[in-house]
């Protein structure tokens, strides 16, 4: 394949030439969200590469870490793990690919084209925070799957996927074994952002700002600290309470 460069102020896009028109808004929504972030989190340099795939073969081989998760993500959840990230690129489906994934259950599409912003973010708070990836190493696995609802969470909710996503939890509910707290590898991609959504609520934005930035030791401890010393008994009743809100709404 032939690649062609599409540049925005923040982003240099290499893509298929078919793509051109969609990535243009790609690197629109983008910049808006660069644009958020630096309110939130210090956003990553100017000139990262934005890397549009034109298969999910071609992401795969790219970023083998995209299918890796996939594979580990509940089915609920799959068709919305449309890419991943390092320190200097961002590696996503084609925006076309994106729309094809999509379900016809309300919020999916959403989903979909909220991806690239989703990873942005979580670049973001990866930069910010040195328990989430980049970088990210097969080596440290078990420790990226402990704060994966963290990084994932960020994306979401950052972006604002976790409006979308409601259809979605209500699948994840009726499937499979209750869901754990916090959110395993399996369910990160889906219902971490349900997590931030919940203490944004409980303890406004800023919590969520602190959550992101404080240097974690064990996920458990750290939530507790976050919704100002609560028992993580009674804050996991109150976020399987938030879900079934979600899943219901």
């Amino acid at each position: 394949m032939t690649w062609v460069e599409t540049s925005s102020p923040s982003f240099v896009a290499r893509h298929a030439d078919r793509d051109t028109a969609d990535v243009v808004g790609v690197l629109e929504l983008l910049e808006g969200m660069r644009e958020q972030l630096s309110r939130t989190l210090p956003p990553p340099d100017e000139g990262l590469a934005i890397v549009v795939h034109s298969s999910t073969t071609q992401l795969a081989f790219a970023q083998p870490a995209a299918a890796l998760l996939r594979r580990m993500t509940a089915p609920a959840a799959r068709r919305y793990v449309a890419g991943w990230f390092t320190a200097r690129e961002i590696h996503i489906l084609a925006p076309r690919l994106l729309r094809a994934r999509a379900s016809n259950v309300p919020g999916s599409r959403e989903l979909l084209e909220l991806a690239p912003a989703a990873l942005l973010a979580q670049l973001a708070a990866g930069l910010a925070n040195p328990v989430l990836p980049p970088p990210y190493r097969v080596a440290s696995l078990r420790s990226h799957a402990r704060w994966a609802w963290l990084g994932a969470g960020a994306g979401q909710w950052l972006s604002g996927q976790t409006a979308f996503a409601r259809p979605a939890i209500a699948r994840r509910l009726r499937e499979g074994d209750e869901p754990a707290f916090p959110p395993g590898l399996r369910d990160a991609q889906l219902l971490g952002g349900s997590v931030l959504d919940l203490l944004a609520r409980e303890e406004g934005e800023r919590a969520v700002t602190r959550l992101l930035t404080e240097r974690p030791d064990d996920p458990r401890r750290f939530l507790e600290r976050a919704f100002r010393g609560r028992a993580l008994v009674h804050t996991e009743g109150a976020w399987r309470a938030h879900l079934a809100r979600l899943a219901g709404a």
